[in-house]
């Protein structure tokens, strides 16, 4: 596996990461299996996929837990990163949790379940619109003090709210859903990242599951999958985007690996600092995207590849 820091003064991870929430929340709920998902991130950091991701309202809480349970016994060969500042309920997420109390409450109960002393990256998942960012930043950054955070990082953030942050303490990472079908953030905040050496960590970068070649069609998700709901998901969404998974295809077979190796490739050749975090629930896919850390797209690939329309259906 290939490797990057965390930003420019964070500890080396590899250029994959893993995204664990669909372990435990939002995807296919029939097929959720511990003891497989334990296996999967053990596979991970023999593979060299060191950066874990999760946050505490994935499942919710529970996948915490799950990750906690399979780095027991193997804390430092991992670099564990989970967000808090929103809260979950029959309702949907919100960003309702960003006041420096509820942070601090929330930091405790990660390291808790986490079974850790201390979160090697720790995001404000949302921001909380009631309450300013620099009040939600500085309570954190307290706690980079006393040693229960390593680093900070925003998630779905614009580039001045960045720069808000950046003014009252380092941020080491932006997360943002990125791939061939998401780029609104590739235009100034990867730039930006880029310039003053902040980690970009891309979710959602196979296009939730698209770009794998995984669904043609809604037919083709799992029964209280709430992909169902989204709206790239419906039938003349999905119609006119295997268009583009066709152009992915293309390039996939003249390399000879998967389309998921492709769309993570070209997303590595954005930046140094790019750490995409695809998640998933079975070794062998996990296998394909730590592989496509050694994929060497050529110049017309990332040219055919960065000419790709817009998908159809709102970003999500």
């Amino acid at each position: 596996m290939r490797t990057t820091t965390l930003g420019a003064n964070g500890p080396e991870v590899g250029r994959i990461g893993l995204g664990t929430m669909g372990m435990s929340f939002g995807y296919d709920p029939n097929g959720r299996d511990d003891d497989t998902s334990v296996q999967v991130i053990h596979r991970a950091i023999e593979l060299g996929v060191t950066l874990l991701d999760t946050a505490d309202v994935y499942g919710p809480f529970t996948n915490e837990e799950l990750v906690g349970r399979a780095v027991a016994g193997r804390r430092d060969e991992v670099v564990l990163s989970t967000k808090g500042g929103q809260t979950v309920d029959d309702n949907g997420i919100h960003p309702n949790a960003g006041r420096p109390e509820q942070l601090r409450d929330a930091v405790d109960a990660s390291l808790k379940r986490l079974g850790t002393d201390f979160i090697d990256l720790y995001f404000i998942h949302r921001i909380d619109p009631s309450v300013p960012l620099e009040e939600s930043w500085g309570a954190l950054s307290e706690l980079v003090s006393s040693g229960k955070i390593r680093a900070l990082g925003l998630s779905e953030v614009s580039l001045e709210e960045i720069r808000r942050a950046e003014a009252v303490h380092p941020v080491a990472a932006v997360q943002s859903e990125a791939s061939l079908f998401t780029r609104r953030s590739l235009t100034d905040v990867l730039p930006y990242c880029e310039e003053r050496g902040i980690s970009f960590m891309p979710y959602s970068p196979l296009g939730r599951g698209v770009l794998a070649g995984a669904f043609s069609k809604p037919a083709d998700l799992p029964d209280g999958d709430w992909r169902k709901f989204m709206p790239r998901f419906t039938e003349e969404a999905m119609a006119h985007n295997n268009a583009i998974v066709d152009v992915v295809r293309t390039v996939a077979e003249r390399h000879g690996v998967t389309l998921s190796q492709v769309a993570l490739a070209w997303l590595l050749e954005q930046g140094r600092y790019v750490i995409p975090i695809p998640g998933t629930k079975r070794t062998k896919y996990l296998q394909d995207n730590a592989a496509a850390a050694e994929v060497r797209l050529t110049a017309e690939d990332i040219a055919e590849l960065d000419a790709l329309p817009e998908p159809l259906g709102a970003s999500e």
